[in-house]
C-alpha cells in the first residue's frame, strides 16, 4: 500500500505567515491526485511537506502505513520531479538516470537494467551519452521523469513539471504523463496552477485557496457542482460567468436582462450570485425553442475557428472581491481587466461558428436555464432548490 494521508496539516513560518491551514486529504493507492490553485495558495508547500523538504508545524503525514511526519526525505521512498528539472549539467543522461541508484548502493547489474528499461520506455536510448545542455526542454523533462521512475518509489511527487515547456509540448507531455501513470500505476501527487492540466490529468483534484482546501473531487464534480464561487470561477475554461442577480418569482434579473427560470423555482425570492457557463449560451435560431432569450451587443468577438467567443457587458455588479480573491494581497481570479473605471460585469458566450459577427452588432442568445448556478451573495457558498420554495446552502 502506498496511499498518502495528510491529516490536519499546518505550516506556519516564523514570521507568522500561515501557508497551509489544516489540510486533510488522501491520495489513494495508485491514484493520480492533483493539487491546483493560484500562486501562493500553499500547494507547493504542501507537496514539499509530503516530500520532507519542509517541516510540518502541526498535523501528520502518513505514506502507506508509516507516519513519516518527522522522517528525513531520503527515507520516505518517494521521488520528486521539479519544475526546473534539477539535472546535473556535468553528467550524461545515463548518469543522471542512475545517480540516485548509485547513491543507494544498488548493485551495478540491477542499476544498468533499470536505466536501460526506463531509457527505452521514455525514448532516451539515443540520448544516453548527451549532457543536459545538448537536450531540448522536452527531452530534459523526460530525463527528469526517468530519474524518478527508475527508483521505483512508493509515490511520485511532481511540482509543476510541465510549466517550462511551450504550449504544444505541454499538451503532448500531458498525454504522455497520463499514459505513463496508466502503465506504472504508482500513487502520484501533482502540483499545477493550470486548471486544464488538473482536469485532464487528475483522477481527483484538490482546489486550494490561501492554504485552505476548498474542494476535493473528480474533475467532473468540480466542474458541474462547485461548492463555492471561488471553485466555480477557477475551474473551467473559459471561466464561469459570475454576476450578482435578483431571483424573484421564477425570473433571474441580471442588470437589464430578465431570464425566466425552470418552474420549480417559481417561489424563490432572494439576492444571489448567478453563474452561467460560457458554453450554456446558444445562438438563436439554432437553440431549443423553450429556452429564454437575451439580446446583447458584444464588445469583443473572438473567432476561434470552430467556435466564437462573444464578450458582452451587463449593467450588474460583479461578485464581492472577497469571494474570488486568490491571495492576501487582494488579487482575484476575475481581475483580468484593464479598464478599472468600468464597473459593469463582462460575460462570455462560447457558441459554435454558424455565422460571423462584428463587435457592436445585435446578437440574440438563448440561455440554458437548466444549467444555471446559484451562490450565496455574502458567503459564496453554492445553493440549491429545496422543496421548490427557496434556495438553501449545499452541505459538504
Amino acid at each position: 500500500m502506498s496511499a498518502i494521508r495528510v491529516e490536519n496539516v499546518r505550516k506556519t513560518y516564523p514570521n507568522g505567515f500561515a501557508a497551509v491551514r489544516g489540510v486533510d486529504l488522501t491520495a489513494q493507492d495508485g491514484e493520480f491526485l492533483v493539487l491546483v490553485g493560484p500562486s501562493g495558495c500553499g500547494k507547493t508547500t504542501l507537496l514539499r511537506m509530503i516530500a520532507g523538504l519542509e517541516s510540518v508545524s502541526s498535523g501528520r503525514i502518513v505514506i502507506g502505513d508509516e507516519d513519516v511526519t518527522n522522517v528525513p526525505p531520503q527515507h520516505r521512498d518517494v521521488a520528486m520531479v521539479f519544475q526546473d528539472y534539477a539535472l546535473y549539467p556535468h553528467m550524461t543522461v545515463a548518469d543522471n538516470l542512475a545517480f540516485g541508484l548509485r547513491l543507494s548502493k544498488m548493485p551495478r547489474a540491477e542499476r544498468e537494467r533499470r536505466v536501460a528499461r526506463v531509457a527505452t520506455t521514455l525514448g532516451l536510448e539515443e540520448l544516453r551519452d548527451r549532457k543536459p545542455g545538448a537536450l531540448s526542454g522536452g527531452q530534459r523533462q523526460r530525463v527528469a521523469m526517468g530519474r524518478a521512475i527508475v527508483r521505483e518509489p512508493k509515490a511520485f511527487l511532481m511540482d509543476e513539471p510541465l510549466s517550462n515547456l511551450d504550449a504544444m509540448l505541454r499538451v503532448s507531455m500531458r498525454s504522455e504523463l497520463a499514459r505513463m501513470h496508466e502503465r506504472l500505476n504508482t500513487t502520484t501527487v501533482y502540483v499545477t496552477h493550470d486548471q486544464i492540466e488538473a482536469m485532464t490529468l487528475g483522477h481527483r483534484v484538490a482546489v486550494l485557496r490561501e492554504g485552505v482546501l476548498q474542494q476535493l473531487d473528480t474533475p467532473q464534480e468540480l466542474y458541474h457542482h462547485p461548492v463555492n464561487v471561488f471553485v466555480a470561477a477557477f475551474i473551467g475554461s473559459p471561466a464561469m460567468n459570475l454576476v450578482e442577480a435578483r431571483v424573484e418569482r421564477g425570473t433571474a434579473h441580471v442588470g437589464e436582462f430578465s431570464i425566466s427560470l425552470p418552474t420549480d423555482m417559481a417561489n424563490v425570492d432572494r439576492d444571489v450570485v448567478l453563474g452561467i457557463r460560457p458554453t450554456d449560451f446558444e445562438l438563436v435560431p439554432h437553440a431549443e425553442p423553450d429556452l429564454p432569450r437575451i439580446t446583447v451587443r458584444p464588445e469583443v468577438v473572438e473567432d476561434l475557428g470552430a467556435e466564437l467567443e462573444l464578450i458582452f457587458a451587463v449593467n450588474a455588479p460583479r461578485p464581492r472581491s472577497e469571494l474570488t480573491r486568490t491571495t492576501s494581497t487582494g488579487s482575484s481570479v476575475q481581475d483580468g481587466r484593464l479598464l478599472a473605471d468600468d464597473e459593469r460585469s463582462l460575460l462570455t458566450a462560447r457558441v459554435p461558428l454558424r455565422t460571423s459577427f462584428e463587435a457592436g452588432e445585435s446578437v440574440e442568445l438563448a440561455v440554458d436555464h437548466h444549467h444555471l448556478y446559484f451562490f450565496d451573495r455574502d458567503t459564496g457558498r453554492a445553493l440549491h432548490v429545496e422543496q421548490a420554495t427557496r434556495l438553501e446552502p449545499i452541505n459538504h
